[in-house]
């Protein structure tokens, strides 16, 4: 019962908290990045494009955890901005394959720069075990989270 409370009177800061995080880090990252045609939202999409090159849309949308429209509007404009290309995919016109460009692999490593350089600040003062336990706990969160999503999408 005390577990149950506990979690009931501290999710709501939980998550409030590593949403504070997250928009920091946007913030942060965005303060850090030269392409000034390219928004906070855009950044988890240009790094999950270039680190896998022509994944489909619903494989963004399952791995960032957004809804497809999301990922149709975001790659929209990143196509727009020459970050990306879309190919359709040939067992179904409707789905599209899509490719970082010259433009989002040149952009790759101050996004990757900008937040290793954020993790770092971050976690400054946190022992590696501290971290080692904070990972361990939020993946089985993540994982927890996927499954409750995914059982959702079944039931519809």
């Amino acid at each position: 019962m005390q577990q149950f409370r506990f979690a009931e009177d501290a999710m709501p800061r939980f998550m409030k908290m590593l949403n504070n995080i997250c928009r920091s880090q946007a913030i942060y990252r965005h303060s850090r990045i030269l392409a000034d045609d390219l928004q906070s939202s855009h950044y988890a999409f240009v790094l999950a494009i270039c680190r896998e090159p022509g994944c489909s849309q619903e494989d963004l949308a399952r791995d960032l955890c957004v809804n497809k429209s999301t990922v149709a509007r975001n790659v929209n404009s990143l196509e727009e901005k020459g970050y990306v290309t879309r190919t359709p995919l040939p067992q179904d016109r409707r789905q599209f394959s899509v490719f970082p460009t010259e433009k989002a692999l040149c952009v790759l490593p101050e996004l990757k720069a900008a937040s290793s350089e954020w993790m770092r600040l971050l976690s400054e003062g946190i022992s590696p075990s501290e971290l080692d336990t904070f990972n361990a706990v939020l993946k089985r969160m993540q994982e927890k989270a996927r499954q409750i999503i995914e059982q959702q999408e079944v039931g519809k």
